[in-house]
């Protein structure tokens, strides 16, 4: 198995283990963006959200919001950043679905989610409204 994620799900590799049950594995990060930041996985191996099963789905963001308030709590922040990269273009550095959660502080120096993104000239809304309920319907556009 060469996924590390797996690895810690399988116990084959120590983590800091916060929560686990049948469908999900919560631990913290190694390298952590603050204290208490927590890494919440599937327990089988998926490499991206769209291909999550529904159950799975459900699983994982049902740990997500079991841990939110407890993490914030422990470490006393006074909110969390909640993510997901999907995918090599967007930074994710394990291929295997995870959701951060991250406690935050006044003044911590880190920016929400609109400041990862520069604004700038964009398509109009209702045009990729309508290519993205194209690609739900299973047509090409």
């Amino acid at each position: 198995m060469i996924c590390i994620f797996c690895r810690i799900v399988a116990g084959e590799v120590p983590a800091e283990v916060v929560l686990r049950d049948a469908a999900t594995v919560a631990f913290l990060d190694v390298s952590p963006l603050a204290d208490g930041h927590v890494l919440v996985v599937p327990a089988a191996h998926v490499a991206r959200v769209e291909d999550l099963t529904e159950d799975a789905a459900v699983s994982l963001f049902r740990a997500v919001t079991r841990l939110a308030g407890p993490v914030r709590a422990a470490v006393g922040a006074a909110g969390t950043t909640i993510g997901i990269n999907n995918g090599d273009a967007t930074g994710q550095t394990v291929p295997h679905v995870h959701v951060h959660i991250v406690p935050r502080r006044e003044g911590d120096g880190a920016s929400s989610v609109h400041g990862i993104f520069r604004s700038g000239p964009r398509r109009p809304v209702a045009e990729v409204g309508m290519a993205i309920r194209g690609r739900i319907a299973g047509s090409a556009d």
